[in-house]
């Protein structure tokens, strides 16, 4: 199977360095190897020093680095909803030039540049393929679109084309506006596969993304909240790349001052984000330019690790939805890694678990076992979260003793902050 690694972080830790230096790497080893972009900016051009196109450019044995033409992909997932929407702009009067600007999907660009990805994937070309993500909080955004837009096509557009297809003409007459034919929905449906697709993908065995960071505190913060988003989506994070750390040898008295600032903000990452690898990266007088120099650069930052490996189930930090029971209540644990209490809310809507960390927010269908009963009490333990759910009609208890039931007590705290009044 390929293996797909992805490189982000807060924008200029070094992020295209980072995934350059992987993939030339990976080349040096033997591995037929694609590294591509999904960041507008398009530095790898600049990384290499070569000239880079829409279609992979071998630019050494088994490397190739390919720009994402994704203005030919959004055109190709997104024309036909663009037309409609368009042409009932039209029919309201507004300009074609505004129509064609309030058309366009925002991030959709990036995100259909993952299309690329998964077709490179399926391809069986590449034994890996290394992938230059946008900035953390774009590349995020992306992330959590396949599902979130697979809960709304679930919900929202088979009930519309419902309707439509029974009242599409009196709605028409009604409104003045064109209706969505079935072309329209079909576009709708094949980006919500194709959707589907790059998120069993990327959420898959096979994936892994790397955080890039520098030994900053501001960047050390944001890397902490990006792995704790990542998790509440069920992306696999296997490893850290600390970028221009200042080497301790032969420092004058101002580097010295750096080193020691530097080593006190590393050894909190190591706290942060233990027992994944953490893998530095010395700075240098000048970013590494071209295929020797990034190998150079590849090759001191992951020493004698192997960088291509499959994460292990000790290191892989994924959603886990397992189900644990003792005959009376079941607990849904999932992972949240750095994640704060204070930052965490929980929502129960029907058959939903609403979670919520900071600004981003996950819906996740519960299973039949624990839709059936109510929310009985959350808890954020050790970088996990446990949501207890009891029978809507409990079943009758053995008497505890007083000492057992204390103990039973704090051991499923129930935090009624935690599940808003209404929703338990």
């Amino acid at each position: 199977m390929t293996r797909v690694l992805l490189y982000t972080g807060k924008g200029g830790v070094g992020k295209t360095t980072s995934a350059a230096g992987t993939a030339t790497l990976a080349a040096l080893r033997g591995l037929r190897t694609l590294v591509l972009s999904t960041d507008a900016a398009h530095s790898l051009s600049d990384a290499f020093d070569s000239e880079v196109g829409g279609e992979p450019t071998e630019i050494d044995d088994l490397l190739f680095v390919q720009q994402i033409d994704a203005q030919r992909r959004f055109e190709r997932s997104w024309g036909d909803i663009q037309a409609y929407l368009r042409s009932v702009l039209h029919v309201v009067g507004v300009d074609p030039m505004e129509a064609e600007e309030l058309t366009v999907l925002p991030g959709a660009e990036e995100v259909l540049a993952l299309l690329e990805v998964r077709d490179h994937v399926r391809s069986g070309r590449w034994d890996v393929v290394v992938v230059d993500c946008a900035p953390t909080a774009e590349t995020l955004r992306l992330l959590a679109l396949p599902e979130a837009l697979s809960w709304y096509m679930d919900r929202i557009i088979n009930a519309e084309r419902k309707v439509l297809r029974s009242f599409r003409p009196l709605l028409g007459k009604a409104s003045g506006l064109p209706m969505p034919d079935d072309t329209v929905f079909d576009a709708l449906r094949r980006l919500q596969k194709d959707l589907a697709d790059i998120r069993a993908l990327l959420a898959g065995p096979d994936a892994s993304v790397r955080l890039v960071l520098t030994p900053e505190a501001v960047v050390v913060a944001e890397a902490r909240r990006s792995m704790t988003t990542l998790s509440l989506y069920g992306y696999r994070v296997d490893g850290i790349v600390a970028n221009r750390v200042f080497p301790a040898a032969g420092a004058d008295n101002w580097r010295r001052q750096w080193v020691a600032a530097q080593r006190g903000i590393l050894e909190d990452v190591q706290d942060s984000f233990s027992p994944l690898p953490i893998w530095e990266s010395p700075y240098r007088a000048c970013e590494p330019v071209g295929v020797e120099e990034l190998a150079a650069f590849a090759v001191e930052m992951y020493g004698g690790d192997d960088p291509f490996a499959r994460a292990s189930d000790e290191t892989s930090l994924l959603v886990d939805r397992h189900i644990d029971t003792d005959g009376r209540t079941y607990i849904l644990t999932l992972p949240l890694p750095l994640a704060s209490a204070a930052d965490l809310e929980l929502a129960r809507h029907g058959d939903e678990l609403i979670i919520t960390v900071g600004s981003y927010r996950r819906v996740i269908p519960l299973p039949a076992a624990l839709a059936r009963g109510v929310v009985a009490g959350a808890r954020l333990d050790d970088g996990k979260l446990q949501v207890r759910f009891a029978p809507r009609d409990p079943l009758p208890r053995p008497a505890l003793s007083s000492e057992l039931a204390e103990e039973f007590r704090e051991q499923m705290e129930l935090d009624e902050t935690a599940i808003p009044e209404g929703t338990r």
